[in-house]
């Protein structure tokens, strides 16, 4: 079982649901375990290795897990805790109720919007302690979404900030992140610079380069099949606008951009995205990273080695 929680196993090939007897649980370790539905008479270190199994942390983005019990353990559960633990560690071992987070989260965004009411309020902050402000209390967001997400019971209904205004807040934060990050060595002293965005917190639902891909093959389709001129605009924006809330390929959007605008359209009926791409990626790769070679030694300053020729991964991965 241990082999199906390894990076490289595929989603298809996990483990969705265990029928577990007894001596299982107390060896039976996957951090990717969220929920545990208990319905035993659970007692002492068999109750803690039991709700230890779906404890374990997964850095940022999983912080607790969740306990479903179908008998009244409630006494059962603090008497293992005050034999194994602190008598006064409940509150550090439990989290609070679903109900406590939302109004937290409800909380920041009141705290949220008095700095900018809407999104592209954010464009607005000029000083650095305003844009150090808007990132801490969009970090207490994701950190409090995070949490509530692990709910069962979680909707964004429930929430003070739809799912696309969220995202939207989301993007202005990654925009101060590269916008910080961009900046030459020279002037990378600032106040912004020093906060950590907890990068980790948003990389929950990863959008890889093979799923863009699937949708830029989409999209060459519905050009071969004479779509409309604005549904093609339309798609094509909407994966511009997720290459823009990913983390992991913001970086990659103008060469994405530029495949879109300037290869994809030409690409014959025989020919695979996924091939083409490959051909375009690495002498465009080669270019950007020729030109950084160039501005650096321009600038007097020691070369700094570069990867030539690194393509982008395209296995499916979690």
């Amino acid at each position: 079982m241990k082999d199906r929680d390894r990076e490289n196993f595929q989603d298809q090939e996990r483990a969705d649901i265990l029928l577990v007897v007894n001596m299982f649980l107390t060896g039976f370790d996957v951090k990717k375990l969220n929920t545990l539905y208990v319905d035993k008479n659970l007692k002492y270190h068999g109750l803690i290795q039991a709700y230890s199994r779906t404890n374990r942390i997964l850095g940022e983005l999983k912080s607790q897990g969740n306990i479903v019990s179908f008998r009244n353990l409630k006494e059962n559960t603090d008497q293992a805790v005050a034999l194994f633990s602190d008598t006064n560690a409940s509150e550090e071992i439990f989290i609070e109720p679903y109900e406590y987070y939302i109004e937290k989260f409800n909380d920041g965004v009141q705290e949220l919007r008095a700095i900018a009411t809407i999104p592209n309020d954010v464009n607005k902050l000029i000083s650095e302690d305003d844009q150090v402000e808007f990132v801490k209390a969009f970090r207490n967001l994701i950190r409090l979404q995070n949490v509530s997400k692990s709910f069962t019971e979680f909707s964004f209904s429930d929430l003070n900030l739809d799912e696309q205004t969220f995202e939207d807040y989301k993007s202005k934060y990654l925009d101060i992140y590269d916008r910080t990050r961009s900046k030459p060595d020279e002037e990378k002293e600032s106040l912004v610079e020093e906060v950590d965005f907890e990068l980790e917190l948003i990389q929950r639902d990863e959008i890889n380069v093979s799923y863009i891909l699937k949708l830029l093959a989409n999209l060459q389709r519905d050009i071969k099949d004479d779509a409309t001129q604005e549904d093609y605009q339309n798609q094509k924006a909407s994966i511009l606008e997720l290459i823009g809330k990913e983390v992991q390929l913001r970086s990659k959007r103008d060469l994405l951009e530029k495949f879109i605008e300037e290869r994809l359209p030409t690409l014959e009926p025989e020919e695979k995205v996924e091939t083409v791409f490959q051909d375009f990626w690495t002498p465009e790769m080669l270019n950007a990273n020729t030109k950084l070679y160039i501005s650096s030694y321009t600038n007097s300053k020691k070369p700094k080695i570069v990867n030539m020729t690194s393509s982008p991964q395209t296995n499916e991965h979690n």
